[in-house]
């Protein structure tokens, strides 16, 4: 019955912002916006298959949430994440492996500028 997870949503402060922050730091491509009744504003983010959703919320940040992304480069990633000047909340380590293909996989975690924590593995 069910296939994927179709997107992800977060709910921010600043959409121009954060529309900016995760299209230079993660690469994501912003390819629709909308406003809906009572002035809420959407922008909706690709990476590859994966839909992030950022709606315009002035009401306070995220607290509690956090997604990940799955990379082929991780200390280059990370290296850039850092140089870009993203505050690091835990620094890179080792990981279990949930299927052989992560063996040896490594973990770190970013903040988003809402708050909301940007996980990486590879």
């Amino acid at each position: 019955m069910f296939k994927r997870i179709d997107h992800m949503a977060l709910h921010v402060r600043d959409l121009d912002r954060s529309v900016v922050f995760y299209e230079s730091h993660f690469g994501f491509k912003n390819y629709f916006r909308h406003a809906v009744a009572g002035g809420m504003r959407i922008a909706y983010l690709k990476l590859g298959d994966t839909v992030l959703e950022l709606t315009h919320r002035s009401d306070g940040s995220m607290s509690g949430f956090h997604f990940c992304l799955e990379t082929d480069g991780f200390d280059e990633a990370v290296g850039e994440l850092q140089k870009s000047g993203v505050e690091m909340v835990q620094a890179p380590h080792d990981t279990a492996a949930r299927e052989p293909r992560e063996t040896g996989w490594r973990r770190v975690v970013f903040r988003g500028p809402d708050g909301e924590q940007i996980e990486l593995r590879g």
